[in-house]
């Protein structure tokens, strides 16, 4: 399939990786499909990143338009799940994905949403190659699927300009997170489709932050996601980054 072909300046892309969530690109705005488990914890990674790129900007994270004057890369987009609410904040948001299907279904959403989106289908190393630069630049749940983690964040930070925000979630490699994300999520609950995850491929915190600092930029922030079962919720918990979490760097001025 087309979006499935080697890319040229795709070093660490996985061509398998990009195959599986390919096969599930009908279902990222349906609530009930296969990406329900990302739109519920939207809320969580916009306040996170919202947070954060206010402090580059002053403004309001209060204000309807918080994210104006920003210009935000959103690494992985996959249908613009992500893309949609910071665009509505008033960010200039730019989407990439490898994968045509993913480009093509974000690309009709955010016209059914008369949202402007510049959405692109290629690659991390291909835009930095190009010399394109951003206030923020995301990395959500993608770490975990590329070939190469310090590459891919070598090539994400490079885009990140002086002053600027990188913003990465991904998944911790614990036997917590063996049990909770892969066996639990995947084949107990069927929260997410089986075999969209490796437990080999997940990343450790340090490991992130190494990656991260080797790209020139410096960690501020480490925070885990959480699911409370009670509350049938995710929530955001600053001590437990066993499973889900996130992280923010910046590049000094």
């Amino acid at each position: 399939m087309p979006s499935a072909r080697p890319h040229p300046s795709a070093a660490t892309l996985d061509a398998r990786e990009v195959e599986r969530f390919s096969q599930h690109a009908a279902d990222w705005w349906s609530d009930a499909g296969g990406m329900r488990m990302l739109h519920r914890i939207n809320p969580i990674r916009i306040a996170f990143i919202r947070d954060h790129a206010v402090r580059l900007s002053g403004a309001d994270p209060r204000a309807l338009d918080s994210l104006a004057g920003l210009r935000v890369l959103d690494i992985g987009c996959g249908g613009g799940i992500l893309c949609e609410p910071l665009a509505r904040l008033g960010a200039e948001v730019v989407g990439i994905d490898p994968g045509e299907e993913a480009v093509a279904a974000a690309r009709a959403h955010a016209a059914e949403s008369d949202l402007a989106i510049d959405y692109r289908c290629t690659t991390a190393e291909a835009m930095a190659a190009a010399g394109e630069r951003f206030d923020v630049v995301l990395a959500m749940e993608v770490v975990e699927h590329v070939a190469d983690v310090p590459a891919f964040v070598r090539a994400a930070g490079s885009m990140v300009k002086p002053g600027g925000l990188l913003v990465v979630a991904t998944l911790n490699r614990t036997l917590k997170s063996f049990g909770l994300a892969i066996v639990a999520a995947e084949y107990v609950l069927g929260w997410v489709p089986r075999g969209t995850h490796r437990w080999d491929r997940f990343v450790t915190p340090d490991e992130l932050e190494t990656a991260i600092e080797a790209a020139g930029l410096d960690a501020i922030e480490a925070t885990g996601v959480v699911y409370d079962p009670f509350a049938d919720a995710w929530q955001r918990h600053d001590r437990d980054l066993d499973v889900n979490f996130m992280m923010a760097a910046r590049r000094a001025d």
